[in-house]
């Protein structure tokens, strides 16, 4: 799984141009199975995914959290929520409460188990949303998270088989 995880980024990065065009010409005729294709993609790579071999996502990237996050995991913590935030969030540039550190402060990093999994944010039981519904609308969010996930990059690969493009050919004169 390291060594997956170190060619990642390369990988991703020499499909990112190809991706952007694909999922922005998607948007122009947009199927209408598109969240069925989405959603069967993502059930059969994460048949075969094991998250605990990898948490790339826990140790390189924070959710956003919402207030009814903060107020569930402070209550688990038996915390105050202000003290929570203070303690382990910041705002990001975009105004959303984010962790202050990576990796994740509640990550365990032996066997990459989470301590408030019961608890975790909306977002982390979400990631990485490749079975949301509406999903044409967070596809910018997808390209950035193949970069992270390589169930992510492995279902836009997948995606592109199965719902496969066909560019115009433009055509000459003569």
């Amino acid at each position: 799984m390291q060594k997956e995880l170190e060619q990642l980024p390369k990988l991703a990065q020499e499909v990112e141009k190809e991706s952007k065009k694909y999922f922005a010409n998607l948007k122009k005729r947009t199927p209408k199975n598109l969240d069925y294709v989405m959603q069967d993609l993502h059930d059969k790579e994460f048949a075969k995914t094991d998250c605990l071999a990898c948490g790339n996502c826990c140790k390189t990237t924070s959710p956003i959290f919402t207030v009814k996050d903060i107020e569930r995991i402070s209550k688990h913590l038996k915390m105050k929520a202000s003290d929570f935030i203070n303690h382990y969030l910041e705002r990001d540039t975009d105004d959303f409460m984010v962790l202050k550190s990576s990796p994740c402060t509640f990550l365990d990093e032996t066997d990459n188990t989470c301590f408030i999994y019961e608890v975790r944010p909306k977002a982390c039981s979400e990631y990485p949303h490749t079975n949301r519904r509406k999903f044409i609308q967070i596809t910018d969010l997808t390209i950035a998270n193949t970069f992270v996930c390589p169930a992510t990059y492995a279902i836009v690969e997948n995606l592109k088989k199965a719902i496969p493009y066909k560019y115009k050919e433009k055509k000459k004169r003569g």
